[in-house]
């Protein structure tokens, strides 16, 4: 109990939250890190998932080959991408490791949501004389886009959770202040920053389920 009133009273500290060090220069950075990563997976990620979807050829062996992706952690994605030439680069072995991380939840759910359109449905479509692309957008997409969000809710979350490993590769964001309470051997920083983590992921979580409503 006596660690989570530290960590609330560091919280609470104004000197904390101002600065290039400060909560909210972190907060700042962490959010364009990721919405950088998910505008990427987004865009590698959707337009396979929704041809694929369209098509209904090659969509499962995508769907298996991304989601081995999930068995490799994205902590030894980035310490490889660092030993690499991508390391001099700032922020591009962070970026390159979260976006694979963030792209088989992305294409599972859009190739899945395609795949789950009324077939009866988009049969009508085509005896009405639409184009595959016409059927694409007009029909499949609309219908598809509740797994479509989906899939973007749950890549955002796990970007927002997974995005504290940039400050490993020295990069910003609301990991450096659980780094930085490490080095200082400072609990209730740690816990701080942990806790800042956990609400901004419950904030994006809110953000999409609010958009649903």
């Amino acid at each position: 109990m006596k660690t989570l009133t530290d960590a609330w009273d560091w919280l609470a500290d104004a000197s904390h939250w101002s600065g290039d060090d400060g909560i909210w220069h972190r907060l700042a950075q962490h959010l364009v890190l990721t919405v950088v990563c998910l505008v990427i997976s987004c865009l590698i990620a959707l337009p396979v998932a929704l041809v694929l979807g369209h098509l209904g050829k090659g969509g499962a062996l995508a769907v298996n080959i991304s989601n081995v992706g999930r068995a490799v952690p994205t902590f030894a994605v980035l310490v490889l991408l660092l030993l690499t030439p991508l390391g001099k680069f700032g922020e591009g072995p962070t970026v390159v490791a979260l976006v694979l991380f963030a792209v088989p939840p992305l294409l599972t759910n859009a190739y899945v949501g395609m795949r789950g359109v009324d077939r009866d449905i988009v049969q009508a479509a085509r005896g009405m004389g639409m184009t595959g692309q016409q059927m694409l957008f007009q029909v499949e997409v609309p219908l598809a886009l509740p797994m479509i969000m989906n899939g973007v809710r749950i890549a955002a979350v796990q970007l927002v959770a997974t995005a504290t490993i940039a400050a490993l590769a020295g990069g910003g964001g609301l990991g450096r202040i659980i780094t930085a309470g490490f080095n200082l051997a400072s609990t209730p920083q740690v816990v701080a920053g942990a806790v800042l983590v956990a609400v901004f992921a419950l904030l994006v979580e809110g953000a999409f389920e609010l958009e649903d409503c």
